[in-house]
């Protein structure tokens, strides 16, 4: 049933089913967000790397104030991280249904946000630049800290640098020649199911790129919303299911 299936996908009894299919949309809607930031800011948003690397050479470069825009930047996508811990450990501890959902909420509700000020604030670009940037990296800070906490670290939703380290070591095993003569234990095999997910990610964050480029162009801030809806509805019914136990007793 849709509702079952939409429960499973933030539930704390995981599978490797539901990590796959939550991971796929959260790489949709990373991708799509970067593309959409990049659009709006020239910048994406969730390469702390590269930011840090930034930060690094305006500091060397004696830039100070663009140095403290990069170190706002990596600060920010710390901060969402900490807070998803925050909310899931809370939930957590409350034996919540929404442990997962709640976070993924807020960053529905942050889209939003971007979506409804940066029509506004598109003007102002002393201003608009550095709060369109700090709260962006918020946002993927707050989703790879959710599907990390999800899958046990195993997947990643906001960059593709070890999904695509990943692909690479399955494709050297895929194409690895195992000799006839060793024995079977020492053949090198490769994980095809691991490799169709990572192959996967890496088309649904380029689906997402594409998407979120277009709608950003011929839609402006609008092209957040569905994004948001979206999000919304991967946690509405874990969200739904703990009202329901709360108001139960009254």
């Amino acid at each position: 049933m849709p509702i079952d299936y939409a429960r499973s996908l933030t539930a704390e009894d995981r599978s490797l089913r539901s990590d796959r299919h939550l991971g796929f949309t959260l790489a949709f809607v990373a991708g799509a967000a970067n593309a959409g930031a990049y659009l709006a800011v020239k910048l994406y948003t969730s390469h702390m790397t590269g930011l840090v690397s930034s930060l690094a050479d305006h500091i060397a470069l004696g830039e100070l104030t663009l140095a403290l825009s990069a170190f706002g930047a990596v600060l920010s996508f710390l901060l969402g991280a900490t807070t998803c811990a925050l909310m899931v450990n809370y939930a957590k501890r409350r034996r919540l249904h929404s442990r997962y959902a709640l976070p993924l909420l807020l960053e529905a509700l942050l889209l939003l946000v971007f979506g409804l000020l940066g029509a506004r604030l598109a003007g102002m670009q002393a201003l608009f630049v550095p709060v369109t940037v700090m709260l962006l990296c918020f946002i993927m800070g707050l989703q790879n800290a959710v599907i990390t906490k999800i899958s046990g670290a195993v997947v990643r939703t906001t960059h593709l640098t070890g999904v695509i380290t990943d692909l690479g070591i399955e494709i050297g095993r895929l194409l690895y020649w195992n000799r006839s003569s060793r024995p079977q234990d020492e053949h090198v095999v490769a994980d095809r199911a691991r490799l169709a997910m990572l192959v996967m990610m890496c088309m649904y964050f380029l689906l997402g790129g594409i998407v979120g480029a277009l709608g950003f162009k011929h839609l402006g801030y609008l092209a957040t919303l569905p994004l948001a809806a979206l999000l919304v509805a991967l946690c509405l019914v874990p969200i739904v299911d703990d009202l329901k136990n709360t108001l139960q007793p009254a």
